[in-house]
């Protein structure tokens, strides 16, 4: 609990200060690649916060900023951000803590599990990132 109302509460500042802006106008130099950035981003978020809801809460805004600069759907990047980040849920510290008290796991195989759950992790990341590319310029009005 005090985990999440402190990555809210650095959210609330990054987007009141500006912070969130100025990376989302950073990002916007990623240029046509950025679709695929926003996924491994929400991902990224995930990883660090252990929470989609923190993850959203803090690149969220940094999402519709670059993609109003880049003229993409926010919606879109939004949700890319979102999807990314379920494929970062499986390698958050809290998942792995969980998974290896729930199956008694010893601590010295917590390294061998993230390991192997990092691999599929970055790998459905990367495919969330390429399936919003393809609804970013192949497919836009199939886009929300």
């Amino acid at each position: 609990l005090v985990t999440i109302a402190s990555v809210l509460a650095l959210a609330f500042l990054m987007n009141y200060s500006g912070a969130t802006a100025t990376l989302g106008l950073a990002f916007a130099a990623t240029g046509i690649l950025f679709p695929f950035f926003s996924a491994l981003l929400g991902w990224l978020g995930v990883f660090l916060t252990g929470s989609d809801t923190s993850a959203n809460a803090l690149f969220g805004n940094l999402q519709v900023v670059t993609a109003g600069r880049l003229g993409l759907s926010p919606v879109l990047m939004a949700a890319a951000n979102s999807s990314g980040g379920v494929m970062g849920k499986m390698i958050s510290l809290q998942s792995i803590a969980v998974a290896a008290a729930a199956t008694g796991m010893r601590a010295a195989e917590e390294g061998k599990l993230f390991r192997f759950t990092l691999r599929h992790s970055i790998v459905l990341a990367s495919a969330i990132g390429l399936v919003t590319v393809f609804y970013a310029y192949v497919m836009p009005q199939w886009a929300p």
